[in-house]
């Protein structure tokens, strides 16, 4: 069954990323999706998995208590990480610190509702050695099935 053109949940979690605050997400609602942001900075990738990962188990995106699902969030966040550290999962060995906010989305994006639930992580912010004004803009993007 092909994705719904209408509900993509990557594009979702970017929109909902990139939006200010006070523009609240009327169609993740409608669609009844779980969503949440937050924001992490950090030289260390641990400390930035920690931060998404309990976000979205203090938001009810994910219950904690299901591997499935912690793993595929788990998955998202490490191939967003990939994007914003363009390829290198490392930060703080090698002397690069990440300033990021980010999103999280949990929703089924294909017609067919038997396809069951996917989950997107969206990073962006900055990247650069840790000394102010040395960073450059970064984003990255995971979707994991559940």
């Amino acid at each position: 069954m092909p994705l719904d053109s209408n509900h993509l949940i990557g594009k979702e979690a970017l929109l909902l990323l990139l939006h200010k605050e006070d523009q609240l997400p009327e169609k993740l609602r409608q669609l009844d999706w779980k969503y949440c942001k937050g924001k992490v900075g950090s030289m260390d990738g641990q400390k930035v998995v920690a931060a998404v990962e309990t976000a979205a188990k203090n938001q009810g995106i994910i219950k904690s208590s299901l591997y499935r699902e912690t793993h595929a969030l788990y998955h998202a966040i490490l191939e967003a990480m990939s994007g914003v550290t363009r390829g290198n999962n490392q930060i703080g060995t090698l002397l690069r610190t990440v300033g990021l906010q980010f999103a999280i989305v949990r929703g089924n994006p294909y017609k067919d509702k038997e396809e069951g639930e996917w989950i997107a992580v969206a990073l962006y912010g900055t990247i650069g050695a840790p000394v102010k004004g040395l960073e450059h803009e970064a984003i990255g993007l995971g979707i994991n099935h559940i």
